[in-house]
């Protein structure tokens, strides 16, 4: 049998819908710890899009390597649904900001993008969310083992 990169597996699957699950999870944690004149509009559904797709490309290959490294796995897969949650949510909010013409260039775009995670990351400082999204995260990286070991 010819294993390709990309080839669908149990623990792919696992780590996509888990890490989903908590990208939802967090995303509904997050909308209280932000202003009130916030507008969310498809923010859940962002995240846990990223949540499935670092699920099943960092997750999911990583799977059926020890308990110790599905920890790790679980939070590897935790930092990159975080740094891709960042970078869609203040790129999108820098596309909002430069069709009102805040900026001067496409380089204070850019600046400006890397302000806006910044501004997003000092909300994001809760003790309440990030210890579920670490025990999830970890519990993500178990089950994802539990999945690969079960039918591999």
């Amino acid at each position: 049998m010819i294993k390709t990169r990309y080839m669908p597996t149990a623990a792919r699957l696992v780590g996509a819908v888990s890490l989903g699950a908590l990208g939802w999870l967090g995303s509904d944690m997050v909308r209280p710890l932000m202003p009130d004149h916030t507008a969310f509009g498809w923010f859940n559904y962002v995240n846990l899009v990223l949540g499935i797709l670092c699920g099943w490309f960092v997750m999911g290959s990583r799977a059926g390597r020890g308990w110790g490294e599905a920890i790790s796995n679980g939070l590897t897969g935790l930092f990159a649904l975080v740094f891709w949650g960042f970078f869609a949510q203040s790129f999108n909010l820098m596309l909002k900001q430069s069709l009102e013409n805040r900026y001067d260039g496409p380089m204070e775009a850019i600046l400006g993008m890397f302000r806006n995670a910044a501004e997003y990351a000092e909300y994001l400082v809760d003790p309440m969310l990030i210890a579920t999204l670490t025990v999830g995260a970890i519990a993500c990286g178990l089950i994802t083992e539990i999945a690969a070991r079960r039918w591999s």
